[in-house]
């Protein structure tokens, strides 16, 4: 008898430290859809790095019903088709309950439209910045999936255009890359600048990955223009730059949030980009900008000033918490969640392992949080939208820097003006 009690007691340790073990080993895995090559490589591999960095700061605080954030992450190559076959593969193969990605609008919104939205499995992009996301929001497309944690071009738009006047550029050329992306930025930035006494003399598209781009710049330079503004990537980007300094095209530029890039500077020149000018989503800085950008660059080997670096950390973390407080990977539940992570009646909760489980602590006793990230407090509109700042920059001695900040009352005044 002695022995059948000692051989189930042993048999019940041993079954307890199993279910710890598996406990211990268990995962919830978000797929990323990431531009880690392509045109827009250099911001896919830091939005990815952003996101593990922002799961691993919630595991280490504890996990998610003890159970640690995973990424399964794809190479979507800056193309829309086969960013679409794998997300398809991510919802139907992999069952992820959110896909986080892609960066830019032309991979975002093919995904969206034929993947996530159809299967209403939440999309979260951290860098699509196309108006065409909140039409399609607006127009009932998107089954309420769909969130980002950045500014519309149409706000953006406007503040280059005031930020142009300001730097007196009174004539323009326009070259923008031939996408969803380029077109309506362009769109958005020629109605304001008009209104606000501008000359476009030339608006001239081009196709990606093109070996050169010397008839896009001679078409460009008719009119005499006082700058070129240049809507872009940084390699296809620096490409047109080099072709526009060698014709004697006068080096002053006006530059989308996507060229603020390294890679840019270095492969242009410093010495040409002297009177470069660009306008980025900013920042509200909070105690999670603080940590971020203590911490980024050993983390990932990056620098925390990439353009999709710090927006993508909160992709992740408010992700990873939206599914903390939905209790389960039901994606109807995790898109309910998003808002709450943001909830403006909530506990403030900033970056890093000891606000997570803070955080983490108040979701298990049912209580609101609001997660304030890196790029400041955000919050949801019915479209997935945020509002924000945008920071006004220039290339100083190599290196971008600051010039200057459009509060998202400025840019909300200005855009009613000019409506």
């Amino acid at each position: 008898m002695r022995k059948t009690i000692l051989q189930l007691t042993t048999a019940l340790a041993l079954v307890t430290m199993a279910g710890a073990a598996q406990a211990a080993d268990c995962k919830i895995t978000v797929g990323l859809v990431m531009e880690l090559t392509g045109p827009a490589g250099e911001y896919g591999q830091a939005g990815a790095k952003s996101v593990e960095m922002a799961f691993r700061d919630i595991n280490a605080a504890g996990g998610v019903r003890g159970c640690d954030l995973a990424t399964d992450t794809r190479d979507s190559q800056s193309q829309g088709n086969i960013a679409v076959d794998a997300a398809t593969q991510l919802v139907q193969v992999k069952k992820v309950p959110v896909i986080i990605g892609g960066i830019i609008s032309s991979v975002s919104i093919p995904i969206l439209t034929s993947v996530t939205a159809p299967a209403k499995i939440v999309q979260v992009s951290p860098a699509s910045s196309s108006p065409t996301l909140t039409a399609l929001g607006r127009d009932g497309k998107t089954n309420g999936i769909f969130f980002r944690t950045i500014t519309s071009d149409a706000l953006q738009g406007v503040a280059a255009a005031k930020y142009a006047v300001d730097k007196g550029f009174k004539k323009l050329s326009i070259i923008h890359v031939n996408n969803d992306f380029g077109v309506n930025m362009v769109a958005e930035f020629s109605r304001a600048y008009k209104a606000l006494g501008g000359t476009i003399v030339s608006d001239t598209p081009y196709n990606e990955k093109q070996s050169s781009y010397a008839s896009e710049v001679t078409a460009a330079m008719a009119g005499e223009p006082d700058g070129l503004y240049l809507v872009s990537t940084p390699v296809d980007g620096a490409t047109v730059a080099r072709t526009w300094i060698s014709q004697g095209g006068v080096q002053k530029f006006l530059l989308n949030d996507g060229m603020n890039s390294p890679d840019f500077i270095e492969s242009v020149g410093a010495d040409y980009l002297k009177e470069a000018y660009g306008t980025s989503s900013g920042t509200s800085p909070t105690a999670s900008t603080e940590y971020f950008t203590k911490n980024y660059k050993e983390f990932s080997g990056i620098e925390p000033s990439n353009p999709a670096a710090d927006r993508s950390y909160d992709a992740g973390a408010i992700v990873g918490l939206a599914i903390a407080i939905a209790g389960s990977e039901d994606p109807a539940k995790i898109k309910d969640a998003m808002y709450k992570a943001v909830d403006p009646a909530g506990a403030p909760i900033f970056a890093g392992k000891d606000e997570f489980a803070k955080a983490l602590g108040l979701i298990k006793d049912g209580k609101p949080i609001r997660y304030e990230g890196v790029i400041g407090p955000v919050a949801f509109d019915k479209y997935g939208d945020v509002t924000g700042p945008f920071r006004l920059w220039k290339i100083v001695d190599g290196k971008v820097t600051t010039d200057g900040e459009m509060t998202t009352d400025d840019v909300n005044a200005l855009q009613a003006k000019l409506q």
